[in-house]
């Protein structure tokens, strides 16, 4: 049977096409590699362009409720705890609606919503081997250290 190598790129459709632009681009740091707002009204953006052109993409055409359960959650990685509490102190002045913060023990995750109330998650792996679903609530004020404590405090004996 033939193998997938990973996830590409994940496309979502949208409302308000220039809100969530601005919104994946200035606050979530996304970069812009391509971008048709007037026909299509697609924008193409990724995390590192020089290795791949786009990891997630939104298009205008959103035509749900506004309460509908559309998108389960859209996951973002950073390469350290610091960063992961970067963006925490960028949501909080923001305003970006954080919904928790949690250690699973094998990474650490901050859930929030966009404008349009899609869930997303920033998130650190920790590498710890701990079995899932695993979530402890953590504060992502506290010290990289207290925090790792807690995630190595989930690996099972």
């Amino acid at each position: 049977m033939p193998k997938l190598s990973g996830l590409g790129h994940v496309g979502i459709y949208v409302t308000d096409l220039m809100k969530q632009r601005d919104f994946y681009s200035r606050v979530m740091g996304l970069e812009i590699t391509d971008e048709d707002l007037e026909q299509r009204g697609m924008v193409f953006m990724s995390a590192n362009p020089g290795e791949e052109h786009h990891e997630f993409v939104i298009m205008k055409g959103r035509n749900v409720d506004a309460d509908a359960k559309v998108v389960q959650q859209i996951s973002f990685k950073v390469d350290s705890l610091a960063e992961l509490k970067g963006f925490y102190k960028v949501f909080k002045e923001e305003n970006v609606s954080i919904q928790r913060t949690v250690s699973h023990g094998n990474a650490f995750g901050m859930y929030a919503t966009d404008p349009e109330g899609n869930t997303f998650e920033v998130y650190y792996k920790t590498g710890f081997p701990v079995p899932q679903p695993h979530g402890d609530p953590v504060n992502l004020d506290d010290s990289e250290e207290d925090l790792l404590a807690i995630a190595r405090a989930a690996i099972p004996a």
